[in-house]
């Protein structure tokens, strides 16, 4: 991640650019899917991306019985190690509903093997 997303996930700076933060968001988004592959779970981070993940029962028709749904802020500190998956809930930062939505064995997201980023 760039130094300005960094800061500004920490709280020391100002939002980054929204491209920025779209790929940023879409990166680790990708990455939660390789780590934790599957369809039992839809992760929403609008306006930017939403994924299927978390190996169990496929859904394929209407609202999916899983999901998760979050800001970006919310969403990177959670992929970052800033923010853990307990406190996200505890402080309304994420709604998560179903019985598999559940996403602290996956969090925060290993490094991607592929690049630096």
């Amino acid at each position: 991640m760039e130094d300005l997303l960094e800061k500004w996930l920490d709280g020391e700076e100002v939002a980054p650019a929204r491209d920025e933060l779209a790929r940023a968001v879409r990166l680790s988004l990708r990455r939660l899917a390789q780590v934790a592959p599957g369809a039992t779970v839809e992760v929403r981070v609008p306006p930017f991306a939403a994924v299927q993940c978390v190996a169990g029962p496929r859904h394929t028709r209407g609202t999916p019985p899983n999901v998760i749904e979050t800001d970006p802020k919310t969403w990177l500190q959670l992929a970052t190690a800033r923010l853990t998956w307990p406190q996200a809930l505890a402080e309304g930062r994420a709604m998560a509903s179903g019985s598999r939505a559940d996403l602290s064995p996956y969090l925060p997201l290993p490094p991607s093997p592929h690049s630096a980023e």
